[in-house]
């Protein structure tokens, strides 16, 4: 059993984990963890535009994931809690981005998002955009959307928005392990690190075991022998940390890789765009269905 780290930030609980408030609501396990992903995406497509710094998206992409174990997705939208999390994120982490930039940069990444869904057989090349007017009701609108977004983030989760990253604990590691000067382990390393972000594991485990997560896929795509038992100690007691954790972790970035329905995909962009509204329309009409299927079964 791994020593337990003193964590100075939260994790969720077994009980959120089990069962998230969007589950409880009737979201479905896919379609939850398809939508924290595109959320996670859009906060980085817009980080990438606004020329952030890399812990500006990722302490977004963490506040983002621990908000959903603690509020349904009926409750609030993709869209206000990822521009919410971005603003918040980059005032901890001193690099302020502008309101007004944030809801012009989504915008224009939604407004991309319906071209395509529009023209799936067209190339981008053909997408123009048109900033809305400063003093146009879809502005304020956004407006209204990014403050909430931050308010309830700060809310619901009591203020305790402390993210920890583990980027310099896994290049440390692998210093320790006498792979720092292995050619292209670290970048790998540090991409797994990047996409993990599009999944839960950062609201769900501490990040020594997140970096020992990315070393271990880093190691196999590197084809590099790591230290395991019966002849050596185990590589990961190091550092304290569980291999079954690690596991789970590798789980859920390799997750990422498999390929997505299609159909699935586009009801995921469809609830991203139509925010709270249509996911709630969603669930009324999906248990409207599952209510005649019910209804039939009992007949026969």
């Amino acid at each position: 059993m791994a020593i337990q780290h003193p964590l100075l930030y939260p994790l969720a609980s077994a009980a959120q984990i089990s069962q998230t408030p969007s589950r409880a609501d009737g979201v479905p396990d896919w379609l939850e963890e398809d939508l924290r992903a595109e959320g996670c995406r859009l906060i980085q497509s817009a980080g990438i535009l606004l020329g952030t710094p890399q812990v500006v998206m990722a302490t977004a992409q963490v506040l983002f994931q621990r908000f959903w174990y603690v509020t349904s997705m009926r409750e609030f939208s993709i869209l206000e809690v990822a521009m919410g999390a971005l603003y918040l994120a980059s005032k901890l982490e001193e690099h302020i981005a502008r309101m007004r930039d944030i809801i012009n940069t989504f915008d224009l990444l939604l407004s991309r998002l319906r071209y395509t869904l529009s023209h799936p057989s067209m190339p981008l090349d053909g997408f123009q955009y048109t900033p809305m007017s400063y003093y146009s009701d879809e502005y304020y609108a956004y407006k209204d959307e990014l403050i909430i977004g931050e308010m309830q983030l700060l809310k619901r989760l009591a203020f305790n928005v402390q993210v920890q990253l583990p980027y310099n604990t896994m290049v440390n590691y692998l210093n320790v392990l006498g792979l720092g000067r292995i050619e292209d382990i670290a970048q790998m390393a540090w991409s797994f690190l990047n996409d993990a972000l599009q999944t839960p594991v950062y609201a769900v485990y501490p990040f020594p075991t997140i970096a020992c997560a990315s070393i271990h896929l880093a190691a196999r795509q590197a084809r590099v022998v790591l230290p395991e038992p019966p002849e050596h100690e185990p590589w990961w007691e190091l550092f304290d940390t569980d291999f079954e954790d690690i596991e789970q972790v590798c789980v859920w970035v390799l997750r990422l890789y498999s390929k997505q329905d299609e159909k699935e995909r586009e009801e995921v962009f469809r609830l991203l765009l139509g925010g709270r509204k249509e996911v709630k329309k969603w669930l009324e009409d999906n248990s409207a269905k599952n209510d005649v299927a019910m209804e039939h079964l009992n007949q026969h």
